[in-house]
């Protein structure tokens, strides 16, 4: 048992590292650069108090405002239409049409990546849409000194 135990600690561990390299690297890149970030530290907080110490007010804020984002069906609507809009031009990115006539620059530098790219930001309006699914049923029709005093119990 202790042998698994630890095994899985420093599976966790790379992983929280590989999470934040990565979430580094797509902060430049097309993907969900924060999101892997702040994944990877919030793996790593089990283990490092400095990590922990990072995550505590990002977690709060990010719930503060997941709350908010679903108090109104006008925000509600205008997130679903942003994840509509980041699927969409995924889409486009990866089935890469033509340069079109205003585009200064060579034909080739037009949507750089393909479907690698396209692909990403396919990911990440998944993860939107996954997220506001998850502050509806969780947040809407709360008022938010309920969700303030929630948050700041956990």
């Amino acid at each position: 048992m202790g042998v698994i135990h630890h095994g899985k600690t420093i599976a966790l561990e790379i992983l929280g590292w590989v999470m934040v390299l990565l979430g580094i690297a797509a902060i430049f890149l097309p993907g969900p650069g924060l999101l892997l970030l702040f994944g990877g530290l919030a793996l790593l907080s089990q283990r490092y108090e400095w990590a922990r110490r990072r995550v505590e007010p990002v977690k709060d804020a990010a719930l503060r405002t997941a709350a908010q984002g679903v108090q109104t069906w006008p925000r509600i609507l205008a997130s679903l239409a942003g994840v509509v809009w980041l699927v969409g031009l995924g889409v486009v990115w990866g089935l890469q049409p033509p340069a079109p006539d205003w585009w200064p620059l060579r034909d080739s530098w037009w949507l750089l990546g393909g479907w690698g790219t396209g692909a990403t930001l396919i990911v990440s309006g998944l993860i939107a849409l996954a997220t506001i699914v998850y502050s509806f049923r969780r947040f809407r029709g709360r008022s938010m000194d309920d969700v303030r005093r929630e948050i700041a119990e956990t």
